[in-house]
């Protein structure tokens, strides 16, 4: 309820969507109006073959499916600010798919979750989204990914397999599973995002947590992995925050630059912020390109 009345405060008009555009499959064709209809969307083999104007219309953005794939491996349940990263994880996918079944979108979603990829079938309405947030809310925690368990890549080319209908697909993740060498390979995930990028529309969103990014010199102390469970003593000295800060900064420019190179818009998430903003400023930011690119789109020829 909460991430609803600071959205609505933040964002103004009935359609609250992230996509971009009318729609995205053709549907019927029909007569032109002038006045009402946009010549762009003129159909000008239906034109020829009748002699007279018609339209192609476009199936509503509305009318089509959003999946969201959510990465809740153990190291999302990391977090030493207001939250941890799996809860800004689940925060994002309530307003994601607030946007979607506000608009009538119909909604699905992909858990990575101990090492397994579980589906969650496309529904509409509150009722349905309710539910499902209530049975993510209540997937246990801790715990590595099982030997030969699922991984991200494997949870996105399962996605596109799956789903093929053209609509909104967005992936929630850490992604920390990319190289943090200079000059490293690219990514395991981009193959597989690239793929998903062919057909869909597609959002990335990076969740982040300030000591991710940053250590303090204080000296000894446990560091554990979550995703293996393996410990080690690590004395934090200046020399070694300079060493981590530098490896951190390397590897989430990786990040960037994988989403960039595969075409998604990237939107990051902080647990020290207020990401309902941030996303609210994301969604602002998407209506303003959609705009833009409307306004110079040129006309079909006559």
């Amino acid at each position: 309820m909460r991430i609803v009345r600071r959205l609505e405060g933040l964002l103004h008009g009935e359609h609250l969507g992230l996509r971009l555009g009318p729609g995205s499959e053709p549907a019927e064709a029909r007569r032109y109006l002038p006045g009402e209809d946009d010549v762009r969307h003129i159909d000008w083999a239906v034109t020829a073959r009748t002699t007279v104007p018609h339209v192609r219309d476009l199936v509503a953005d509305r009318e089509l499916e959003s999946w969201t794939l959510l990465d809740l491996s153990p190291s999302m349940d990391f977090g030493t600010a207001q939250r941890d990263k799996r809860e800004v994880a689940i925060g994002a996918l309530a307003a994601i798919n607030v946007l979607t079944q506000r608009v009538g979108d119909r909604f699905g979603a992909y858990f990575l979750h101990r090492g397994r990829v579980r589906r969650w079938p496309a529904r509409s309405g509150k009722a349905a989204l309710t539910t499902m947030l209530a049975t993510v809310q209540a997937a246990p925690r801790g715990d590595g990914p099982a030997a030969g368990g699922a991984s991200l890549p494997e949870a996105l080319t399962d996605l596109a397999r799956a789903q093929r209908r053209r609509g909104l697909r967005v992936v929630i993740s850490d992604f920390l599973d990319t190289p943090s060498e200079e000059g490293a390979a690219e990514a395991p995930w981009e193959r597989p995002l690239r793929r998903l990028t062919a057909r869909h529309q597609v959002l990335a969103i990076e969740v982040v947590d300030p000591r991710e990014l940053d250590v303090p010199d204080i000296g000894w102390v446990t560091l554990s992995d979550p995703e293996t469970g393996r410990s080690r003593e690590v004395r934090l000295t200046r020399a070694v925050r300079e060493r981590y800060r530098e490896a951190a900064l390397v590897q989430r420019t990786a990040v960037a630059a994988g989403l960039r190179r595969c075409g998604v818009p990237h939107l990051v998430l902080r647990t020290d912020r207020d990401w309902i903003v941030d996303m609210a400023r994301f969604v602002v930011e998407q209506r303003r390109t959609a705009h833009r690119l409307a306004r110079h789109t040129p006309a079909a020829p006559h």
